[in-house]
């Protein structure tokens, strides 16, 4: 399906140029010449890219902008004017046009705006850029998505239109929780490379052996335990994409490794000699200060300016609060919907209560908070006693603090188990010491080899237990791994 094209001019021969211009691109064209039947146009047929006049008779070219963000918040408007003065352009700006361009037209720079604009349409389409709980879509509930409407938000899908076909390298940061393997996954989705793989990588999740293993791969006989030839992510990732998050916790050494890569799209397996050759996109994420981590030695300078090409800052949730409605809905449809339950909303004195939380832990806890209170929900509509007790618990969190957290981490449990721990005790009465620990153990065991990718020499010394001990609790817990 060709992409739709409005046109809204009073002068006709502007519109026929325009015409004979764009008719030999794959568009659809959608001509007006006031803006009252252009605002029916964009109700009825959803164009994906309009270009207004600003100087229209009866309504003026911002009016007609205005109106038609309200009926698809969506479109991509270019305006354009004779007139070349400032306040035109800020108020086209300040309303939400995408671009601002003067008459006579460049056409090289006008077929260029489209194009991003275009681009722009398209990726917000499938990123959710959306302002109500109506154009929240079946999809959207499915699987997680990034979204927002928010002026903030709005730039970076701005953004990542004008980069994601682009094989920049792109370096996003942002604190903990607030979407940024979304975001990577936003720029994948609209790239070329969107058929070729996408692999993540959490840096601070592996050792520092591991890891070079894990990015990559080795040789037979390159470390104990090695019994054959492992192929690494930045193989397996070869014409695609790899996001590697938290970037700021690599050591030095496999910095130097990973700078090589960048460069020269080249590395040697772990204990091999055979220069292997690749072709991937990379996204790096980091909830840290790189500029800080090179004044204080951690992180390579000469890393630090190659990631950044592209550089994007996602700001907390407590800077761009009129998404939290929109979000809100997101999740109770999302939660609602995985737990089997009726919930028809939320009642308006709690989203007033979710929108003055502060959310250190920004999109994540908010997602958390809203699962946790479906689950214990028992009407239709959520009300604020169906939050208050995970707003408190969640108050003040951000990241648990392991240094402050003490040997035995009764602080970090403390706060993981004091939200849920009524449903515990309904759940598990007379056995809660047993299920939990149990519990534990499991997710500790299951979460080591994960991290180790199953092989049990690793999951073992992660752990600090002998390998008979981590056999015995893989079988007795039945967690499925090869014997590496």
């Amino acid at each position: 399906m060709s992409a739709k094209l409005l046109i809204l001019d009073d002068d006709h021969d502007i519109l026929q140029m325009l015409k004979t211009i764009f008719s030999t691109e794959e568009y659809e064209l959608l001509l007006e010449s006031d803006g009252e039947s252009a605002l029916r146009r964009i109700a009825a047929d959803r164009p994906n890219v309009a270009i207004m006049d600003i100087s229209l008779p009866k309504k003026s070219g911002i009016e007609v902008l205005k109106e038609a963000k309200k009926i698809d918040p969506g479109l991509a408007v270019i305006m354009a004017t004779g007139y070349k003065t400032t306040q035109n352009a800020i108020e086209a700006m300040k309303h939400g046009a995408f671009d601002y361009l003067t008459k006579p037209f460049d056409m090289g720079k006008l077929k260029a705006a489209v194009k991003k604009a275009l681009d722009c349409n398209l990726m917000s389409r499938k990123v959710r850029y959306a302002k109500d709980r109506s154009q929240i879509i079946e999809e959207d509930v499915a699987e997680d998505v990034m979204i927002g409407s928010s002026p903030e938000m709005i730039e970076i899908w701005k953004m990542v239109g004008s980069v994601a076909d682009s094989d920049a390298t792109v370096l996003i940061q942002g604190e903990s929780g607030t979407g940024k393997e979304l975001l990577a996954r936003a720029i994948y989705d609209n790239s070329r490379r969107k058929n070729r793989p996408f692999l993540a990588v959490n840096c601070a999740a592996l050792p520092e052996a591991l890891l070079e293993s894990e990015l990559f791969g080795h040789e037979k006989g390159a470390f104990t335990d090695a019994h054959s030839r492992r192929i690494g992510k930045f193989e397996q990732c070869n014409g695609g994409t790899i996001f590697l998050d938290e970037i700021g916790e690599m050591s030095l050494a496999n910095q130097g490794k990973f700078l090589r890569v960048l460069e020269n799209q080249e590395f040697e397996r772990v204990g091999g000699n055979e220069t292997i050759k690749v072709d991937v996109r990379v996204i790096a994420a980091t909830n840290r200060s790189l500029l800080a981590n090179v004044k204080e030695k951690a992180f390579r300078m000469d890393l630090f300016y190659r990631l950044r090409v592209v550089s994007f800052f996602l700001p907390p949730l407590r800077d761009r609060q009129e998404d939290i409605p929109l979000l809100v809905d997101l999740f109770v449809k999302k939660f609602a919907k995985k737990y089997g339950k009726n919930i028809k909303g939320v009642a308006h004195e709690a989203l007033a209560m979710l929108c003055a939380h502060p959310y250190e832990g920004n999109i994540r806890e908010l997602k958390n908070v809203i699962n946790s209170a479906t689950v214990f929900c028992r009407g239709d509509i959520l009300v604020p006693g169906d939050f208050e007790s995970f707003l408190k618990a969640k108050a003040g969190f951000k990241e648990v603090d392991l240094d402050a957290a003490g040997d035995d981490y009764y602080e970090v449990f403390w706060r993981m188990l004091e939200p849920v721990f009524d449903g515990i005790c309904q759940k598990n009465k007379g056995a809660i010491y047993e299920s939990v620990n149990m519990g534990l153990e499991k997710a500790l065991i299951h979460m080591a080899m994960e991290k180790s990718n199953n092989n049990q020499v690793f999951a073992a010394k992660l752990l600090g237990i002998s390998r008979n001990t981590l056999r015995d609790r893989l079988e007795r817990y039945r967690i499925g791994a090869s014997d590496a």
